[in-house]
């Protein structure tokens, strides 16, 4: 009976201490920092058609690459942390996710060096992501190559 009490009264702590979390103000806080991302973008992409008269194309690739050094920037300032920690897959799922998540162990271990430090960790969570991508790249190739050796397709 002891160890009953014991354990409810380890379930209330955990229960006192645990953060509450609002699904609906999580998902409304999602979709205004993702679209605000998306916003964003989307003024990129069109100062670049409008003012540079770029092919969308080409818009499309400086859109990118824009959003990828606002976020290498904000995470510098470690501001993206904030941003994230606020807007959660709102901010953490577009491409500026990922490049705070390349970026962001990159600037931590900067004290260890260029190669044991930066060289090392920036592979941290890009790595994986680079090489299932390269693999199921060339696993589909392959797949495309025999179906177009058979000519199914």
């Amino acid at each position: 009976m002891k160890v009953k009490q014991n354990d409810e009264a380890y379930n209330k702590y955990v229960e006192s201490v645990t953060p509450k979390h609002s699904c609906v103000k999580n998902c409304i806080n999602a979709f205004l920092i993702g679209g605000l991302i998306c916003t964003y973008g989307q003024f990129i992409f069109n100062l670049c058609t409008t003012y540079f008269d770029m092919e969308e194309k080409d818009a499309s690739s400086w859109t990118s690459i824009i959003l990828v050094l606002t976020s290498v920037v904000l995470t510098g300032f470690n501001l993206y942390k904030k941003i994230a920690k606020y807007g959660g897959a709102g901010a953490l799922v577009p491409i500026t996710g990922f490049a705070n998540s390349v970026a962001a162990p990159t600037i931590e271990y900067q004290k260890e060096g260029e190669v044991f430090g930066k060289g090392v960790k920036v592979f941290t969570i890009a790595g994986p992501v680079i090489l299932f991508g390269i693999f199921t790249s060339w696993c589909l190739g392959i797949i495309y190559m025999i179906l177009k050796a058979l000519n199914v397709i």
